[in-house]
């Protein structure tokens, strides 16, 4: 059972025995709003629909585990897999060895995978704007051992540049830690237009992460591939999985 032709495969160099997919929202069972691949079971859907859409998950990719799905808060706390049961709070994964799932679900929140050049560890992060000031790459980026130059991570599909409206409390919550973040804010009507791509990715350059891809989605203007929050209120969650692949390595 192939994936779905329009799930996203990201472009990275990462090593052969790396695997990694996001999803939209097609391929599944579900009923509007949550049509069709709802992959949360915190948002009303019926609980049989999200059951039989991880079901699929699983199925259309070959998984070689159950991804470790989390209770997401926007905060810091980082699971690993193998370690952690489903279900537990965290707002990111990390794994090193093969056949363990990472994943994080998001609907305009950026998705963001990580792996090492060796293709040892990977890690999932959900990283809206409070979870990027509040440090969750930082968190995920100190739990991996290999150094920053050796990392590579690839940025989800996340609401647009044009699409993301914040107050002024938003800027102002990264100014204060760093004033290149100017860069990602464009003022907008006595309100700011906040580019989340170009946060994470100064955060990572910060950290010396030696390769940064993807970052050219908006879930808020491509409905008919993406769930979105800021545009539906009540709607699905696609996931973002990596993995390393015993077979690959």
């Amino acid at each position: 059972m192939p994936p779905v032709a329009d799930w996203i495969t990201p472009d990275w160099p990462a090593p052969a025995g790396v695997r990694a997919l996001i999803t939209t929202r097609n391929g599944g069972v579900g009923a509007a709003p949550y049509d069709t691949l709802n992959l949360g079971g915190h948002v009303g859907d019926d609980p049989r629909s999200v059951q039989a859409n991880r079901a699929l998950l699983g199925r259309r990719l070959g998984l070689p585990s159950q991804p470790l799905w989390l209770n997401q808060v926007h905060g810091c706390a980082v699971a690993r897999c193998g370690s952690e049961r489903p279900g537990v709070t965290a707002d990111a994964v990390v794994a090193d060895r093969p056949g363990a799932v990472c994943a994080v679900l998001t609907a305009d929140c950026l998705p963001l995978l990580i792996c090492d050049r060796r293709g040892r560890e990977v890690a999932a992060v959900h990283a809206g704007w409070r979870g990027l000031a509040a440090g969750v790459v930082e968190a995920a980026l100190a739990r991996l051992s290999a150094p920053g130059p050796q990392l590579m991570a690839w940025l989800g599909p996340a609401i647009g540049p044009r699409a993301f409206e914040v107050g002024s409390e938003v800027r102002a919550a990264f100014m204060a830690q760093d004033a290149r973040c100017a860069s990602a804010f464009a003022a907008h009507g006595g309100r700011w237009l906040a580019d989340i791509y170009q946060l994470a990715r100064l955060r990572l350059r910060h950290h010396g992460v030696g390769y940064i891809g993807g970052g050219e989605y908006c879930t808020v203007s491509d409905g008919r591939r993406f769930f979105s929050y800021r545009r539906d209120g009540v709607t699905g969650r696609m996931a973002s999985l990596i993995w390393i692949d015993a077979a690959g390595e």
